[in-house]
């Protein structure tokens, strides 16, 4: 197959009446919706769902409904461009593919040899994208070039850890067996914003009988119809899990057998639960005790009961030790072996694909954690980072420590390079700017997260401008450093045609044949019937002894509240129904705003719709408040994703949020903002 772009086929006729192409959404989501996209005269005129994914079964969110605005609004790169004026500024020279990439060429080949590879940082997150756009020809290039390596904790480390460390990312429940549950607890997840197809599943559960409990420190939609909502303190979720663990050893609900024959380490988690009473973790939480005791006996007593372990809980120094004691719950109360019991966390791994296509083993470079991207472009000399390479992210809008990341990239000496679809904050810095492909223009697999599904994602339109795909750019540049063997592959389209060779036996036929792939154990397994944990043993690890010399103060600890007198409140930036992270902040309106309770606002002396300043330490953010009673007091809550522009100053949440570390995986702590909030005079 030819990698040449203008090869790519088109998918539609250019004139005549509009048509309708099928394709797949590989937006970080979990669900992966199946597309029906109508397209006439070469454009997308309107985005809709395809039943094509019986999970998602014809409907999509508005977000990728309104995906076109992206593809040809203001904001669109569309041809390479060299830096004119200051960094920060957005002013480019419009220049040729072939002077782009030999000037991105040359400075690499500079740095390195000044300073040694690892002085390239290549910083990129995946989570909106699929088996060719993230980790192929990109990874092949850093590695062989020997760049400095990237640890991706930006989102799911904390959780991923605790996953692999207790099941080996075991295949969970999908969306489908919801309804088969008598009690479904959704913990630190709203799938009203991200994940919608289940919502419906969960309201069949409940129209069938099934009880509801939600464990979030906002009022979601879900929870104005939970049985028991628990609004905890952000950070407090692991006392409050293991107050439940204690409550189930204590009277009698702890599965001994099962436990016995599956799992090890209940002794030591039994322990380190003994310490929390309820009464204890529901101080700690600021909630009513008989709430989580509620929940308790609920969890207790019902079969098949199913937990779904979210995102939320792991954004503060205690997600990883939440996500164990969260994810530990089904094998203490015996829950396995059952339709509609267990838990479900991400399902991305049940394909078991390896990516042998890369080719290159990883080099023992230095490893920077992205979390740290402010430190690593203002203080790390041995190298210094004196190339950055950003693709698939916009970290100015979303890293920690927004002030010192920017303050990285305003350096003269470094050399930055941003491939993106549009104009972002951090496009805005670069010294050189790729235009890269929206999904709508290339090739791409569709791997769901929540369901089991994998789709090959078509391009439905023709490339818009002068746009190129992540592997078309990543294989020339790896022409171009001299860095692929012979007969490798250096394109879209020869990628492709390799990943569907490569992909487990069956998979790659199948998408080959139109056919949806459906792994071994199906795509709806009962945990413990159709599939058992990926662990060495076979067995739940309850207590896995690496974390436990790992993390701060061992496994199922916690780690006091960082509020302080001068700053009490705690700042959380859950996802939004308008972005994907921070994919779609273009569109975002100007005055994006902070949600307080109204206990807090009178508190401070402040009304809904005041202009005020959000600050601690760190910086200062200025925006409109919005006063009310669905955030619990103590905490304030700002969509995650807000790009610069939205916010009246310029700084968004993540210029307060510090750089420091989950305790385990090496995750961002977002929850761990600590703020104050006043009113902002005026003049």
């Amino acid at each position: 197959m030819s990698s040449s772009v203008s090869s790519r086929r088109r998918n539609a006729p250019l004139g005549g009446p509009p048509s309708i192409v099928h394709s797949a959404c590989p937006l970080d989501c979990p669900d992966a919706c199946s597309l029906a996209v109508t397209v006439q005269h070469g454009k997308v005129i309107s985005l809709d769902g395809s039943d094509r994914n019986p999970v998602t079964d014809g409907y999509i969110c508005a977000k990728v409904r309104k995906f076109g605005d992206r593809v040809y609004g203001p904001d669109r790169l569309l041809y390479p461009g060299i830096r004119k004026g200051r960094k920060g500024e957005g002013r480019f020279e419009r220049v040729t593919w072939d002077v782009a990439l030999e000037t991105v060429v040359e400075r690499m080949q500079h740095a390195k040899a000044e300073h040694g590879g690892a002085s390239i940082l290549p910083y990129s997150y995946g989570g909106s994208n699929g088996l060719l756009t993230q980790d192929n020809l990109d990874a092949k290039l850093w590695r062989r070039f020997g760049a400095s390596r990237l640890a991706r904790t930006l989102c799911a480390a904390p959780t991923g850890a605790a996953n692999m460390a207790l099941y080996g990312k075991m295949p969970s429940v999908t969306y489908q067996d919801y309804p088969e549950s008598a009690l479904i607890v959704l913990w630190g997840v709203n799938p009203s914003a991200s994940g919608i197809h289940l919502v419906p599943y969960v309201r069949e559960a409940q129209k069938r009988g099934a009880k509801l409990i939600v464990v979030d420190p906002r009022t979601t939609p879900l929870a104005r119809s939970a049985d028991v909502h628990l609004a905890v303190k952000p950070g407090t979720d692991v006392a409050v899990a293991l107050a439940i663990h204690r409550y189930l050893f204590e009277h009698g609900h702890a599965d001994e057998a099962f436990l016995q024959e599956h799992a090890r380490g209940a002794t030591a988690l039994r322990e380190r639960a003994s310490e929390w009473a309820i009464d204890r973790a529901a101080e700690l939480a600021g909630i009513d005790p008989a709430l989580v005791e509620r929940a308790a006996e609920l969890y207790a007593r019902s079969s098949p009961a199913l937990v779904r372990c979210g995102w939320g809980l792991e954004r503060n120094r205690n997600g990883g030790n939440a996500a164990m004691a969260v994810l530990a719950l089904p094998a203490v109360g015996g829950k396995f072996g059952v339709r509609g019991g267990g838990y479900s966390m991400s399902n991305s791994a049940s394909w078991g694909i390896e990516r042998p296509w890369i080719a290159a083993p990883e080099p023992n470079t230095r490893l920077v954690n992205m979390n740290k991207l402010g430190r690593a472009l203002t203080e790390y000399s041995d190298p210094p980072v004196d190339v950055l390479f950003v693709y698939n992210c916009n970290p100015a809008a979303t890293v920690p420590d927004q002030t010192r990341v920017l303050r990285g990239l305003e350096r003269e000496d470094l050399f930055t390079v941003v491939f993106e679809q549009v104009m972002t904050d951090t496009a805005l810095y670069a010294d050189v700017i790729l235009p890269a492909t929206t999904f709508l223009e290339g090739y791409d697999f569709a791997r769901a997260y929540g369901p089991i599904s994998l789709e090959l994602a078509i391009p439905v339109i023709d490339t818009v401008g002068e746009s190129r795909s992540n592997a078309d750019v990543f294989g020339e540049l790896c022409s171009r450093l001299g860095v692929l063997e012979e007969g490798e592959q250096s394109g879209e389209l020869d990628l492709l045609a390799r990943v569907l060779d490569e992909l487990p036996s069956g998979v790659g036929d199948a998408i080959r044949g139109d056919r949806r792939p459906t792994p071994p154990f199906g795509l709806a397994p009962i945990q413990f019937v159709d599939v058992f944990p990926n662990t060495p043993d076979g067995k739940i690890d309850l207590f896995p002894a690496a974390l436990e010399q790992s993390a701060p103060l061992g496994l199922y600890r916690f780690q006091p509240d960082p509020a302080t007198e001068r700053y009490p409140l705690a700042l959380i930036s859950p996802a939004s129904e308008r972005t994907i992270s921070s994919t779609l902040g273009e569109f975002l309106r100007s005055d994006v705003k902070l949600t307080m309770h109204p206990e807090d606002a009178e508190a401070r002396g402040l009304a809904d719709k005041d202009l005020v300043r959000v600050f601690n330490d760190l910086g200062e953010m200025h925006c409109t408040l919005s006063v009310l009673p669905i955030v619990r007091t103590g905490t304030v809550s700002l969509p995650k994703g807000v790009w610069r522009r939205s916010m009246r100053n310029g700084v968004t949440g993540t210029a307060l949020v510090p750089d420091t570390l989950t305790d385990l995986g090496g995750g961002a702590c977002f929850n761990d903002a600590r703020v104050q909030v006043a009113s902002l005079s005026v003049g």
